[in-house]
């Protein structure tokens, strides 16, 4: 497991807005619009900027193509032990819709949470797509979820859970396929609830559940790992009920 939540592995190649920029960008046809990944980039700083949110950190994933790319920019704003963060995702080649989704990382061990299945932005490139239109429309709805974000932070660190609770979560996650990811994961997750290489998920609660489940998410290369962790919030909360 790498310290960073963006991992790239054999398909991708982690790179810096720099050398973002320097990507060449093909030409785009009638029916559909091709938005320079930069572009992209450029674009949401510009808008957080003008909501008076600025960029901690950022980095990038594309493909080995460079049509596709993925991305995270953590914010500057915070709350206990978190910091909310943006991740992206663009394609030139139709693969993928222009897609934007909110969520949290977790200081102490470097991983992520989000809270929704890439939202509040979902676009596809047509002729007439404005950027940033619908970018700050997306990034006003962003803002509107960080309260829900720290409260249900708050009652999953309250929620405690008993060890049969928890290897139940694991086992309808796994066994039964309910978040969707490969099984060999499960003993990554058990062994971060059960065994935590930090005290702060010491307690057994629905935080440290998920943190355990996030941390071993990020053995996954960049788009199904944040496809699973957009997944996983509301798999938790299902079942938490």
């Amino acid at each position: 497991m790498e310290n960073g939540t963006l991992v790239a592995h054999v398909d991708t190649e982690r790179i810096d807005r720099q050398a973002l920029a320097l990507l060449p960008t093909p030409a785009g046809t009638e029916t559909h619009k091709v938005i320079p990944h930069i572009e992209v980039v450029n674009a949401i700083v510009e808008t957080l900027g003008f909501r008076h949110i600025a960029v901690h950190k950022d980095e990038y994933a594309v493909s080995q193509d460079g049509n596709k790319m993925f991305g995270l920019l953590e914010l500057d704003q915070t709350f206990t032990g978190c910091r909310f963060a943006l991740g992206i995702r663009n394609s030139h080649d139709k693969t993928m819709q222009l897609a934007l989704t909110v969520g949290y990382r977790v200081f102490v061990c470097d991983n992520m949470a989000f809270t929704g299945d890439f939202q509040p932005l979902l676009a596809k490139h047509t002729k007439n797509f404005q950027l940033t239109r619908a970018l700050a429309g997306g990034i006003d709805d962003m803002q509107r979820n960080f309260e829900p974000m720290v409260k249900g932070v708050e009652r999953w660190r309250e929620r405690q859970l008993s060890d049969v609770s928890a290897k139940l979560f694991i086992y309808e996650a796994f066994i039964e396929a309910g978040l969707d990811v490969p099984h060999h994961l499960d003993r990554s997750v058990h062994d971060l609830y059960f065994n935590p290489r930090h005290e702060d998920f010491a307690p057994r609660t629905m935080w440290s559940l998920s943190n355990a489940f996030t941390s071993a998410l990020k053995e996954l290369d960049p788009i199904p790992q944040y496809r699973a962790t957009a997944r996983l919030a509301g798999f938790l909360q299902q079942r938490a009920s």
